[in-house]
């Protein structure tokens, strides 16, 4: 049997396991740090990689362009402006320089995007253009919210930027590709159903008190701690484990076989 109850007690607990606690004083250099979220632009980054590497040969200037242009518009722009929406970090990054870093990051990657263009094709527009609008509509959460779902979620940090890496080496799309996208988009899925619950622990609840009753008689205390250790730690796994994909796709494309 599981006990729980919420009292009203402060909680101090850091907004993600990759973030400093809210008490602490921390360098600006820390706190854009967070802002980039490490462990998840990692992860939507190794979903580039691999969306580039499932077929050779591969364009390794088009590669980085690509890793580059997702960096940008995920890692600073669309962070920059989940952060300005209600600071969910809890930074002390200004709001004219969130806003700055947004538009320094989506138009980073626009202009990174034109390059691809010439290299590839025209049909790369629309990839930008869903790319941009899916990071602004998301992430300040317009249309009352609406597109703020678990399913666009997976389809756009997940699919969209392995279909994009995909289409920006050879300029089309496969069956293959689509099957892979169903990996990203579903790894995705799952990481936000793991995360959903952490940040509800970190970043809205007052206090956790509990505990479980096994049937052998023993309890065990319910805790932040021992609620958020099994989902944080299956969050750092399947961080390593698309980034590992990667890796492995990355040496089949270039290392030598020995």
């Amino acid at each position: 049997m599981t006990m729980f109850k919420s009292t009203p007690k402060k909680s101090t607990a850091s907004p993600a396991f990759y973030a400093s606690p809210r008490f602490l004083r921390r360098p600006v250099w820390r706190d854009w740090w967070t802002l980039l979220h490490p462990p998840y632009t990692m992860l939507h980054l190794s979903y580039v990689v691999i969306g580039a590497c499932l077929v050779g040969p591969v364009n390794v200037f088009r590669l980085v362009l690509t890793v580059l242009a997702f960096f940008l518009a995920v890692g600073v722009g669309a962070h920059a402006l989940d952060e300005l929406h209600g600071r969910p970090l809890s930074t002390s990054i200004s709001s004219r320089q969130l806003g700055t870093a947004a538009v320094l990051g989506l138009g980073g990657a626009v202009a990174l995007g034109v390059v691809g263009v010439v290299q590839v094709n025209a049909y790369l527009l629309v990839f930008m253009a869903a790319g941009v609008l899916v990071a602004v509509v998301y992430n300040l959460e317009l249309f009352h919210g609406r597109f703020h779902s678990d399913a666009v979620f997976a389809l756009s940090w997940g699919a969209f930027p392995l279909l994009t890496s995909y289409f920006a080496q050879h300029g089309a799309l496969s069956v293959g590709a689509l099957f892979s996208a169903a990996f990203a988009a579903l790894l995705s899925q799952t990481q936000r159903q793991l995360s959903t619950p952490a940040r509800d622990i970190r970043r809205r609840t007052v206090s956790i008190e509990g505990r479980q009753e096994l049937t052998n008689g023993s309890v065990v205390p319910i805790t932040e701690r021992s609620l958020l250790a099994p989902l944080e730690g299956a969050l750092r796994s399947l961080c390593w484990a698309s980034v590992a994909l990667a890796i492995a796709l990355l040496c089949v494309r270039f290392v030598p076989h020995f």
